[in-house]
Protein backbone atom coordinates (compact mmCIF):
# COMPACT_ATOMS: atom_id res chain seq x y z
CA UNK A 1 0.00 0.00 0.00
CA UNK A 2 1.24 3.93 -1.11
CA UNK A 3 2.03 5.69 1.95
CA UNK A 4 0.35 8.62 2.20
CA UNK A 5 1.16 11.85 3.38
CA UNK A 6 0.42 14.39 6.74
CA UNK A 7 0.32 18.48 6.10
CA UNK A 8 0.66 20.25 9.60
CA UNK A 9 -1.50 22.93 9.35
CA UNK A 10 -1.86 26.45 11.36
CA UNK A 11 -4.92 27.52 11.21
CA UNK A 12 -4.78 30.35 12.53
CA UNK A 13 -5.72 32.49 15.94
CA UNK A 14 -9.73 31.87 15.22
CA UNK A 15 -11.26 34.05 12.47
CA UNK A 16 -11.72 31.42 9.96
CA UNK A 17 -10.69 34.16 7.04
CA UNK A 18 -6.87 34.72 8.69
CA UNK A 19 -6.16 30.90 7.41
CA UNK A 20 -3.82 31.03 4.48
CA UNK A 21 -4.63 29.49 0.59
CA UNK A 22 -2.52 26.76 1.41
CA UNK A 23 -4.08 26.16 4.97
CA UNK A 24 -7.40 25.63 3.47
CA UNK A 25 -6.30 23.79 0.13
CA UNK A 26 -4.60 20.81 2.59
CA UNK A 27 -8.19 20.76 4.51
CA UNK A 28 -10.05 20.25 1.34
CA UNK A 29 -8.57 17.15 0.30
CA UNK A 30 -8.11 16.00 3.88
CA UNK A 31 -8.96 12.60 4.08
CA UNK A 32 -8.33 12.47 7.96
CA UNK A 33 -8.20 15.91 10.03
CA UNK A 34 -7.18 15.71 13.58
CA UNK A 35 -7.72 19.19 15.29
CA UNK A 36 -7.12 20.97 18.37
CA UNK A 37 -9.63 22.77 20.67
CA UNK A 38 -8.44 25.88 19.45
CA UNK A 39 -8.68 25.84 15.96
CA UNK A 40 -11.79 27.38 14.97
CA UNK A 41 -14.36 23.78 13.95
CA UNK A 42 -15.84 26.01 10.85
CA UNK A 43 -13.04 25.24 9.27
CA UNK A 44 -13.86 21.85 9.01
CA UNK A 45 -17.19 22.42 7.03
CA UNK A 46 -14.54 22.85 4.20
CA UNK A 47 -13.80 19.03 4.25
CA UNK A 48 -15.21 16.46 2.41
CA UNK A 49 -18.33 14.62 3.49
CA UNK A 50 -16.49 11.52 4.00
CA UNK A 51 -13.59 12.72 5.69
CA UNK A 52 -12.94 11.40 9.13
CA UNK A 53 -12.46 13.76 11.76
CA UNK A 54 -10.79 13.03 15.04
CA UNK A 55 -10.78 15.88 17.85
CA UNK A 56 -7.32 16.08 19.87
CA UNK A 57 -8.37 19.16 21.82
CA UNK A 58 -6.76 19.79 24.84
CA UNK A 59 -7.53 21.50 28.34
CA UNK A 60 -5.76 22.80 31.01
CA UNK A 61 -7.48 20.03 33.62
CA UNK A 62 -8.03 17.04 30.81
CA UNK A 63 -6.29 15.72 27.89
CA UNK A 64 -8.57 13.95 24.91
CA UNK A 65 -5.88 13.07 23.15
CA UNK A 66 -1.77 12.66 24.80
CA UNK A 67 0.76 14.11 22.41
CA UNK A 68 2.53 10.34 22.17
CA UNK A 69 -1.36 9.47 21.26
CA UNK A 70 -1.39 11.78 18.52
CA UNK A 71 1.90 10.91 17.23
CA UNK A 72 1.21 7.50 17.08
CA UNK A 73 -2.25 8.59 15.29
CA UNK A 74 -0.70 10.64 12.32
CA UNK A 75 1.55 7.78 11.48
CA UNK A 76 -0.76 5.10 11.45
CA UNK A 77 -2.91 7.53 9.25
CA UNK A 78 0.05 7.80 6.94
CA UNK A 79 0.60 4.69 6.62
CA UNK A 80 -2.69 3.36 5.77
CA UNK A 81 -2.02 5.60 2.27
CA UNK A 82 -4.42 8.48 3.76
CA UNK A 83 -4.11 12.47 3.07
CA UNK A 84 -4.03 13.65 6.93
CA UNK A 85 -4.18 17.34 8.24
CA UNK A 86 -3.11 17.82 11.76
CA UNK A 87 -5.24 21.26 12.52
CA UNK A 88 -3.47 23.19 14.67
CA UNK A 89 -4.59 26.81 16.41
CA UNK A 90 -2.27 29.77 15.38
CA UNK A 91 0.89 29.01 13.80
CA UNK A 92 2.11 25.14 14.58
CA UNK A 93 5.42 26.74 15.09
CA UNK A 94 4.87 28.97 18.28
CA UNK A 95 4.41 26.56 21.23
CA UNK A 96 2.44 24.19 18.53
CA UNK A 97 4.76 20.96 19.29
CA UNK A 98 5.08 20.68 15.53
CA UNK A 99 8.41 19.44 16.15
CA UNK A 100 7.68 16.28 17.84
CA UNK A 101 5.04 15.96 15.33
CA UNK A 102 7.34 16.12 12.11
CA UNK A 103 9.89 13.89 14.16
CA UNK A 104 7.58 10.99 14.51
CA UNK A 105 6.71 11.15 10.95
CA UNK A 106 10.36 11.70 9.66
CA UNK A 107 11.08 8.05 12.34
CA UNK A 108 8.44 6.35 9.50
CA UNK A 109 10.15 7.96 6.30
CA UNK A 110 6.34 9.42 5.97
CA UNK A 111 5.85 12.74 3.61
CA UNK A 112 4.55 15.37 5.18
CA UNK A 113 4.74 19.45 5.09
CA UNK A 114 4.47 22.33 7.67
CA UNK A 115 2.20 25.05 6.60
CA UNK A 116 2.77 28.33 8.57
CA UNK A 117 -0.28 30.04 10.19
CA UNK A 118 -0.87 33.44 11.48
CA UNK A 119 0.13 33.33 15.35
CA UNK A 120 -2.25 34.60 17.73
CA UNK A 121 0.28 36.65 19.80
CA UNK A 122 0.24 39.38 16.71
CA UNK A 123 -3.27 38.66 15.55
CA UNK A 124 -5.28 39.08 18.76
CA UNK A 125 -3.54 42.59 19.34
CA UNK A 126 -3.65 43.27 16.15
CA UNK A 127 -8.11 42.68 16.15
CA UNK A 128 -7.90 44.63 19.86
CA UNK A 129 -6.28 47.49 18.27
CA UNK A 130 -2.36 47.20 18.92
CA UNK A 131 0.58 46.70 16.68
CA UNK A 132 3.17 44.53 18.73
CA UNK A 133 5.71 46.75 17.10
CA UNK A 134 5.83 50.89 16.70
CA UNK A 135 8.94 52.68 15.71
CA UNK A 136 7.71 55.36 18.91
CA UNK A 137 6.74 53.10 21.02
CA UNK A 138 8.64 48.99 20.43
CA UNK A 139 11.00 48.25 18.49
CA UNK A 140 11.34 44.69 19.98
CA UNK A 141 8.77 42.10 20.31
CA UNK A 142 9.13 38.59 22.06
CA UNK A 143 6.64 35.30 22.37
CA UNK A 144 7.04 33.49 25.46
CA UNK A 145 4.85 30.89 26.61
CA UNK A 146 3.67 31.41 30.16
CA UNK A 147 3.80 27.88 31.49
CA UNK A 148 6.23 25.31 31.29
CA UNK A 149 6.19 21.48 31.71
CA UNK A 150 6.82 21.07 35.94
CA UNK A 151 4.65 19.92 38.04
CA UNK A 152 4.05 23.86 39.48
CA UNK A 153 3.96 24.77 35.37
CA UNK A 154 5.87 28.26 36.47
CA UNK A 155 7.65 29.13 33.25
CA UNK A 156 11.60 29.08 33.81
CA UNK A 157 12.61 32.09 31.77
CA UNK A 158 15.37 35.12 31.51
CA UNK A 159 13.28 37.62 33.29
CA UNK A 160 16.05 40.09 33.35
CA UNK A 161 16.68 39.62 29.61
CA UNK A 162 13.32 39.99 28.61
CA UNK A 163 12.73 43.50 30.93
CA UNK A 164 16.33 44.93 29.33
CA UNK A 165 15.70 43.12 25.81
CA UNK A 166 12.55 43.12 24.69
CA UNK A 167 10.01 46.14 24.45
CA UNK A 168 6.30 44.25 23.60
CA UNK A 169 5.81 40.99 25.46
CA UNK A 170 3.16 38.04 24.14
CA UNK A 171 2.61 35.68 26.78
CA UNK A 172 0.45 32.17 25.86
CA UNK A 173 -2.32 31.13 27.56
CA UNK A 174 -0.52 32.53 30.96
CA UNK A 175 -3.90 33.33 33.37
CA UNK A 176 -3.40 31.12 36.15
CA UNK A 177 0.57 32.34 36.15
CA UNK A 178 -0.08 35.95 36.06
CA UNK A 179 0.77 37.38 39.44
CA UNK A 180 4.14 35.05 39.38
CA UNK A 181 4.42 37.22 35.41
CA UNK A 182 3.51 40.20 36.92
CA UNK A 183 6.32 39.90 40.15
CA UNK A 184 8.96 38.76 37.83
CA UNK A 185 8.85 41.48 35.12
CA UNK A 186 8.38 43.83 38.44
CA UNK A 187 11.11 42.39 40.30
CA UNK A 188 13.32 43.01 36.97
CA UNK A 189 13.05 46.48 36.62
CA UNK A 190 9.68 46.94 34.55
CA UNK A 191 7.72 49.81 36.21
CA UNK A 192 4.49 48.68 37.71
CA UNK A 193 3.16 51.01 35.60
CA UNK A 194 3.29 49.65 32.70
CA UNK A 195 0.44 48.85 30.20
CA UNK A 196 -1.29 45.65 30.64
CA UNK A 197 -4.24 43.90 28.12
CA UNK A 198 -5.18 40.33 28.23
CA UNK A 199 -7.13 39.21 24.77
CA UNK A 200 -9.71 36.61 25.23
CA UNK A 201 -10.47 34.25 22.12
CA UNK A 202 -8.37 37.03 20.24
CA UNK A 203 -10.04 37.64 16.60
CA UNK A 204 -13.61 35.66 17.64
CA UNK A 205 -16.58 37.24 17.59
CA UNK A 206 -16.58 36.37 21.53
CA UNK A 207 -13.25 38.47 21.83
CA UNK A 208 -13.09 39.78 25.20
CA UNK A 209 -10.36 42.02 26.56
CA UNK A 210 -9.42 43.18 30.02
CA UNK A 211 -6.69 46.44 30.53
CA UNK A 212 -4.44 47.20 33.37
CA UNK A 213 -1.08 47.31 34.69
CA UNK A 214 1.82 45.14 36.09
CA UNK A 215 0.38 46.86 39.28
CA UNK A 216 -3.27 46.23 39.46
CA UNK A 217 -3.99 43.52 36.67
CA UNK A 218 -4.03 40.48 38.58
CA UNK A 219 -6.78 41.76 40.64
CA UNK A 220 -8.71 42.66 37.69
CA UNK A 221 -8.49 39.19 36.58
CA UNK A 222 -9.49 37.64 39.29
CA UNK A 223 -12.68 39.95 39.54
CA UNK A 224 -13.64 39.87 35.86
CA UNK A 225 -13.07 35.56 36.58
CA UNK A 226 -10.96 36.16 33.39
CA UNK A 227 -10.05 32.63 31.75
CA UNK A 228 -7.85 31.32 28.83
CA UNK A 229 -7.51 30.79 25.63
CA UNK A 230 -5.80 34.11 25.81
CA UNK A 231 -2.74 36.34 25.21
CA UNK A 232 -1.19 38.52 28.14
CA UNK A 233 0.34 41.29 26.30
CA UNK A 234 2.58 43.60 28.02
CA UNK A 235 4.33 46.53 26.99
CA UNK A 236 3.82 50.58 25.77
CA UNK A 237 2.57 50.05 23.08
CA UNK A 238 -0.73 49.27 24.17
CA UNK A 239 -1.27 52.82 24.48
CA UNK A 240 -2.72 52.68 20.74
CA UNK A 241 -5.64 51.10 21.06
CA UNK A 242 -7.76 54.26 22.09
CA UNK A 243 -7.03 55.36 18.65
CA UNK A 244 -6.68 52.06 16.37
CA UNK A 245 -9.43 49.83 17.86
CA UNK A 246 -11.23 48.54 15.20
CA UNK A 247 -12.85 45.29 15.32
CA UNK A 248 -14.32 46.21 18.33
CA UNK A 249 -16.17 48.70 16.68
CA UNK A 250 -18.28 46.84 14.23
CA UNK A 251 -21.83 46.95 14.49
CA UNK A 252 -22.29 43.41 15.59
CA UNK A 253 -19.09 42.83 17.63
CA UNK A 254 -20.12 40.97 20.90
CA UNK A 255 -23.33 39.26 19.32
CA UNK A 256 -22.98 35.56 19.50
CA UNK A 257 -25.64 33.91 16.89
CA UNK A 258 -27.03 30.81 16.37
CA UNK A 259 -28.11 30.53 12.81
CA UNK A 260 -30.89 27.86 11.76
CA UNK A 261 -29.29 26.12 7.94
CA UNK A 262 -31.08 24.33 5.70
CA UNK A 263 -28.20 24.05 3.36
CA UNK A 264 -24.89 21.78 3.06
CA UNK A 265 -22.46 24.91 3.12
CA UNK A 266 -22.07 27.86 4.67
CA UNK A 267 -24.42 30.28 3.82
CA UNK A 268 -24.00 33.69 2.55
CA UNK A 269 -25.65 35.20 5.70
CA UNK A 270 -23.70 33.23 8.12
CA UNK A 271 -20.34 34.84 6.32
CA UNK A 272 -22.17 38.78 6.07
CA UNK A 273 -23.01 38.15 10.16
CA UNK A 274 -19.09 37.45 10.21
CA UNK A 275 -18.19 40.37 7.85
CA UNK A 276 -20.00 42.90 10.68
CA UNK A 277 -18.24 41.68 14.01
CA UNK A 278 -20.62 38.85 15.08
CA UNK A 279 -19.52 34.64 15.69
CA UNK A 280 -22.39 32.12 14.23
CA UNK A 281 -22.27 28.96 15.12
CA UNK A 282 -24.71 27.13 11.95
CA UNK A 283 -26.86 24.30 12.75
CA UNK A 284 -27.67 21.95 11.94
CA UNK A 285 -24.94 20.23 9.57
CA UNK A 286 -25.90 18.32 5.93
CA UNK A 287 -24.10 16.11 3.69
CA UNK A 288 -25.93 15.11 0.75
CA UNK A 289 -25.91 12.49 -1.77
CA UNK A 290 -26.92 13.51 -5.48
CA UNK A 291 -29.47 11.03 -6.96
CA UNK A 292 -30.18 10.01 -10.47
CA UNK A 293 -33.57 11.58 -12.03
CA UNK A 294 -36.24 11.09 -14.53
CA UNK A 295 -35.83 13.88 -17.09
CA UNK A 296 -38.73 12.57 -20.43
CA UNK A 297 -41.07 14.67 -18.75
CA UNK A 298 -39.10 17.45 -18.25
CA UNK A 299 -40.44 19.86 -21.41
CA UNK A 300 -44.17 18.83 -20.70
CA UNK A 301 -44.48 21.44 -17.76
CA UNK A 302 -45.80 24.59 -17.39
CA UNK A 303 -44.02 25.85 -14.32
CA UNK A 304 -40.86 24.21 -12.26
CA UNK A 305 -40.58 24.98 -8.73
CA UNK A 306 -36.74 24.93 -7.31
CA UNK A 307 -37.14 24.96 -3.99
CA UNK A 308 -33.56 26.00 -2.90
CA UNK A 309 -30.60 27.32 -4.55
CA UNK A 310 -29.29 24.20 -4.03
CA UNK A 311 -32.10 22.47 -6.34
CA UNK A 312 -31.16 24.95 -9.32
CA UNK A 313 -27.38 23.38 -9.86
CA UNK A 314 -28.33 19.84 -9.28
CA UNK A 315 -31.24 19.85 -11.93
CA UNK A 316 -29.12 21.85 -14.73
CA UNK A 317 -26.32 19.47 -13.88
CA UNK A 318 -28.65 16.49 -14.81
CA UNK A 319 -29.82 18.62 -17.70
CA UNK A 320 -26.05 18.87 -19.09
CA UNK A 321 -25.59 14.90 -18.36
CA UNK A 322 -28.62 13.76 -20.05
CA UNK A 323 -28.02 15.68 -23.20
CA UNK A 324 -30.78 17.66 -22.97
CA UNK A 325 -31.16 20.64 -24.87
CA UNK A 326 -32.27 23.55 -22.68
CA UNK A 327 -34.46 25.31 -24.79
CA UNK A 328 -36.78 22.17 -25.28
CA UNK A 329 -38.16 23.41 -21.30
CA UNK A 330 -40.51 26.17 -21.95
CA UNK A 331 -41.81 26.19 -18.19
CA UNK A 332 -41.69 28.95 -16.20
CA UNK A 333 -38.82 29.08 -13.94
CA UNK A 334 -40.30 29.86 -9.85
CA UNK A 335 -38.13 30.11 -6.54
CA UNK A 336 -39.01 29.41 -3.33
CA UNK A 337 -37.08 31.55 -1.67
CA UNK A 338 -35.33 35.06 -2.96
CA UNK A 339 -31.57 32.80 -2.62
CA UNK A 340 -33.20 30.50 -5.19
CA UNK A 341 -34.71 33.19 -7.85
CA UNK A 342 -30.94 34.22 -7.65
CA UNK A 343 -29.45 30.98 -8.77
CA UNK A 344 -31.80 31.02 -11.73
CA UNK A 345 -30.99 34.20 -12.22
CA UNK A 346 -27.26 33.38 -12.32
CA UNK A 347 -27.86 31.38 -14.89
CA UNK A 348 -29.47 33.75 -16.81
CA UNK A 349 -33.05 33.01 -16.64
CA UNK A 350 -35.65 35.08 -15.17
CA UNK A 351 -37.66 33.71 -12.29
CA UNK A 352 -39.71 35.03 -9.96
CA UNK A 353 -40.96 34.01 -6.60
CA UNK A 354 -43.16 30.97 -5.47
CA UNK A 355 -46.11 33.64 -4.28
CA UNK A 356 -46.35 35.34 -7.46
CA UNK A 357 -46.48 31.82 -9.40
CA UNK A 358 -50.05 31.02 -11.42
CA UNK A 359 -52.85 28.46 -10.38
CA UNK A 360 -53.13 27.19 -13.86
CA UNK A 361 -50.91 24.92 -15.98
CA UNK A 362 -48.39 21.90 -14.72
CA UNK A 363 -46.32 22.27 -11.94
CA UNK A 364 -43.27 20.42 -11.46
CA UNK A 365 -41.15 20.76 -7.89
CA UNK A 366 -37.62 20.39 -7.65
CA UNK A 367 -35.50 19.49 -4.54
CA UNK A 368 -34.04 17.33 -2.01
CA UNK A 369 -36.06 14.19 -0.82
CA UNK A 370 -37.86 16.57 1.79
CA UNK A 371 -39.91 17.56 -0.87
CA UNK A 372 -41.53 14.62 -0.12
CA UNK A 373 -43.20 15.42 2.71
CA UNK A 374 -45.14 18.30 1.25
CA UNK A 375 -48.76 18.33 0.41
CA UNK A 376 -47.91 17.99 -3.69
CA UNK A 377 -51.77 17.07 -5.40
CA UNK A 378 -51.69 19.49 -8.29
CA UNK A 379 -47.84 18.96 -8.72
CA UNK A 380 -45.09 16.18 -9.82
CA UNK A 381 -41.78 16.29 -7.54
CA UNK A 382 -38.27 15.54 -9.07
CA UNK A 383 -35.92 14.71 -6.21
CA UNK A 384 -32.79 15.68 -7.12
CA UNK A 385 -30.76 14.75 -3.78
CA UNK A 386 -31.10 12.95 -0.57
CA UNK A 387 -29.84 15.37 2.69
CA UNK A 388 -29.16 13.95 5.97
CA UNK A 389 -27.84 14.86 8.81
CA UNK A 390 -24.40 14.67 9.82
CA UNK A 391 -23.70 12.73 12.58
CA UNK A 392 -19.93 13.24 12.86
CA UNK A 393 -20.81 17.08 13.73
CA UNK A 394 -23.23 16.16 16.73
CA UNK A 395 -20.14 16.47 19.43
CA UNK A 396 -18.48 19.35 17.41
CA UNK A 397 -21.58 21.03 17.38
CA UNK A 398 -21.80 20.83 21.30
CA UNK A 399 -18.61 21.45 21.84
CA UNK A 400 -18.61 24.85 19.75
CA UNK A 401 -22.02 25.55 22.21
CA UNK A 402 -19.93 24.69 25.22
CA UNK A 403 -16.95 27.50 24.59
CA UNK A 404 -19.37 30.04 23.21
CA UNK A 405 -21.83 32.09 25.16
CA UNK A 406 -24.39 32.59 22.65
CA UNK A 407 -27.43 35.31 22.72
CA UNK A 408 -28.83 35.50 19.89
CA UNK A 409 -30.71 32.97 17.46
CA UNK A 410 -31.92 33.60 13.65
CA UNK A 411 -34.02 31.41 11.87
CA UNK A 412 -34.09 32.35 7.88
CA UNK A 413 -37.15 30.54 6.73
CA UNK A 414 -40.04 29.08 7.94
CA UNK A 415 -38.43 25.40 6.42
CA UNK A 416 -35.83 26.00 8.76
CA UNK A 417 -37.52 25.51 12.22
CA UNK A 418 -38.72 21.98 12.09
CA UNK A 419 -35.07 20.53 11.13
CA UNK A 420 -33.62 22.81 13.76
CA UNK A 421 -35.60 21.18 16.43
CA UNK A 422 -34.99 17.63 14.98
CA UNK A 423 -31.31 17.66 14.98
CA UNK A 424 -31.48 19.72 18.33
CA UNK A 425 -33.51 16.64 19.44
CA UNK A 426 -30.64 13.93 18.13
CA UNK A 427 -27.96 16.00 19.45
CA UNK A 428 -29.99 15.18 23.54
CA UNK A 429 -30.31 18.99 23.52
CA UNK A 430 -33.98 20.75 24.57
CA UNK A 431 -34.49 23.75 21.90
CA UNK A 432 -36.72 25.54 24.46
CA UNK A 433 -34.51 24.85 27.33
CA UNK A 434 -31.34 26.05 24.97
CA UNK A 435 -33.31 29.31 23.41
CA UNK A 436 -34.39 30.25 26.89
CA UNK A 437 -31.87 33.28 27.50
CA UNK A 438 -31.75 34.10 23.71
CA UNK A 439 -33.17 36.44 21.54
CA UNK A 440 -34.82 34.85 18.81
CA UNK A 441 -35.18 36.82 15.36
CA UNK A 442 -37.15 35.72 12.58
CA UNK A 443 -36.67 36.67 8.85
CA UNK A 444 -40.44 37.18 7.62
CA UNK A 445 -43.72 36.18 9.30
CA UNK A 446 -44.06 33.09 7.77
CA UNK A 447 -41.06 32.59 9.75
CA UNK A 448 -42.27 33.67 12.82
CA UNK A 449 -45.21 32.04 12.25
CA UNK A 450 -43.76 29.08 12.24
CA UNK A 451 -41.22 29.61 15.10
CA UNK A 452 -44.25 30.32 17.40
CA UNK A 453 -46.04 27.33 16.50
CA UNK A 454 -42.77 25.24 17.81
CA UNK A 455 -43.61 26.85 20.64
CA UNK A 456 -40.53 28.73 20.87
CA UNK A 457 -39.57 32.13 22.32
CA UNK A 458 -40.02 34.99 19.33
CA UNK A 459 -38.44 38.39 20.29
CA UNK A 460 -39.07 39.71 16.65
CA UNK A 461 -37.77 40.20 12.92
CA UNK A 462 -36.32 43.10 10.46
CA UNK A 463 -38.00 45.13 7.93
CA UNK A 464 -36.99 43.31 4.91
CA UNK A 465 -36.00 39.23 5.13
CA UNK A 466 -32.17 40.44 3.65
CA UNK A 467 -28.86 39.80 5.31
CA UNK A 468 -28.69 43.97 5.40
CA UNK A 469 -31.77 44.63 6.87
CA UNK A 470 -30.95 41.65 9.38
CA UNK A 471 -27.49 43.68 10.58
CA UNK A 472 -29.61 46.56 11.24
CA UNK A 473 -31.58 45.09 13.29
CA UNK A 474 -29.43 43.23 15.56
CA UNK A 475 -27.30 46.49 15.95
CA UNK A 476 -30.50 48.39 16.79
CA UNK A 477 -31.96 46.32 19.56
CA UNK A 478 -29.96 45.59 22.22
CA UNK A 479 -29.80 42.18 23.15
CA UNK A 480 -32.63 41.04 25.55
CA UNK A 481 -32.64 39.45 29.30
CA UNK A 482 -35.21 37.20 28.55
Amino acid sequence: MKTGKVFLVGAGPGDVGLITVKGMEAIKQAEVILYDRLANPKLLEYATGDCELIYCGKLPDRHILRQENINDLLVEKALAGKIVVRLKGGDPGVFGRVGEEAAALALYQIPFEIVPGISSGIAAPLYAGIPVTHRDHAESFAVVTAHDKSKEGKPLLDWEGLVRGVDTIAFYMGVGNLPFICENLVNQGKPASTPVILIQWGTFGRQKTLQGTLADISEKVLKAKFTNPAIILVGEVISLREKISWFESKPLYGRQILLARTGESVSGMAQHLMDQGADVIEFPKWKKTVLPVDLKKVSSYDKILFTSPESVGEFFSAVFENGVDIRKIHADFFGASTKSVKALNDRGFIAQLAEEMPETGNLLIVGDDSILRRNSENANLMVTSKKELDFQFLPIFKRMLEEADGNTMVFPSSASVEPFIEALRESDIDTVELLKDLQVVSMGKQTMAAVEAAGLPSHGMPEKATKEALVDYLAGHLIKDV
